[in-house]
Parts: structure tokens; C-alpha cells; sequence
């Protein structure tokens, strides 16, 4: 009985799209798709329902600052306009996880936000979506389960409030991230773009 409640729960919370708080849902008609000309554009996406509760805060890590890319919920995506060339991001629930990402200019690239167990709520990793996935109908159902947001004044407010515990949770999580082989850093490379 008590694994039939714990399967239940498991599957309510898989399939449930999260509150959108501190980001405004994004009108059809102003979704931003393709990056202006000369830069790059990186679609954070959070196509899992599980740990709907809870949102998935992404920063660009820039001269070891945090800078707010979105808030992403469950079964939403924000678009995040950059500069070409090498970057470092960063997502944050009860820890710290990285992504490196080299992006061509005028390309696209995606990265899903993929939560896991936590010990009192849920942590998050960034996986980067490779060009042999671009193509995929797993792809294509991650874009189609996904609702835009994007960045509002609350969510701004929120990162300036929070500062200091995003960046105790980048200093202590970085060291481990950096610890890893390579080889198990996540990495978007310049061909995963389109």
C-alpha cells in the first residue's frame, strides 16, 4: 500500500506544469526564436513535470557574476540572448549546477533544466541538447510541452534579493563542478546550434 502511494505521488507530480511566479508568460506574437543578428540565443527548457512545486532559477556566470538568463517551471522555456563565444551557466534550487557553452553567432542552442532529488527540495542540472538530438520527435515534444516565459521586474527584484545565497551556493558548488573530470562537465559545443 505504502509503495502505491508513493508511485501515485510520483506520477501526479510528473505530469503537472509549475506556477509561473517572478516571470511573465510570453504572448505568441512577441516569442523571440531566432537571436538578433551577431549573437546567440540559448533556450533553457524544463520539459519534466516532476518537482512541479518548485522553480529552477539559470544565471550566465559573467566576470564570476550572476546574471539572472530566468525562472523556469516545470513545462516552461525562456530564451536567453548572448554574445558569441564561450560561456558558463549556472542553475540553482537546494544547490548549484554548471554548464559550459561555446555558441557560434547567429545559431540557436537549447539546454534542458532537469530536476532530481533533493534532501528538503528539489536540485536541478543543466544537459545540453547535442545536434544529433535537434531533429528527434523527443525533441520536438520537449519544444511543443513547453510554454515561454520570460524575465519581468519581479524576477529581476527577486535575483537582487537572493543575491547573496546564489552566490554562496556558486562559490561552494563550483569547486565541485570543477573538480569533475571534463569529460563529465556538460558542455554545449558550436555544432549543437541551428
Amino acid at each position: 500500500m505504502k509503495t502505491l502511494i508513493i508511485v501515485m505521488f510520483v506520477l501526479l507530480m510528473s505530469g503537472c506544469a509549475g506556477t509561473v511566479k517572478n516571470m511573465n508568460i510570453v504572448l505568441p506574437e512577441n516569442v523571440i526564436e531566432a537571436p538578433e543578428p551577431g549573437k546567440s540565443l540559448i533556450v533553457f527548457m524544463r520539459p519534466s513535470g516532476f518537482g512541479f512545486a518548485i522553480q529552477s532559477s539559470v544565471f550566465e556566470i559573467k566576470d564570476n557574476n550572476a546574471i539572472l538568463a530566468g525562472i523556469v517551471a516545470a513545462k516552461k522555456k525562456v530564451a536567453y540572448q548572448v554574445e558569441p563565444g564561450e560561456h558558463l551557466f549556472m542553475v540553482i534550487g537546494e544547490s548549484a549546477d554548471f554548464m559550459s557553452a561555446e555558441l557560434q553567432e547567429n545559431m540557436t542552442y537549447y539546454a534542458l533544466v532537469t530536476p532530481r532529488l533533493g534532501l528538503w527540495k528539489a536540485r536541478f542540472s543543466l544537459k545540453p541538447v547535442h545536434s544529433d538530438e535537434l531533429y528527434s520527435s523527443e525533441f520536438n515534444d520537449w519544444i511543443e510541452s513547453c510554454e515561454w516565459v520570460e524575465i519581468s521586474p519581479e524576477s529581476r527584484s527577486w535575483a537582487i534579493s537572493n543575491m547573496n545565497s546564489i552566490q554562496s551556493k556558486q562559490r561552494e558548488y563550483y569547486k565541485d563542478w570543477m573538480e569533475k573530470d571534463e569529460s563529465d562537465r556538460p558542455k554545449i559545443l558550436l555544432k549543437d546550434g541551428k
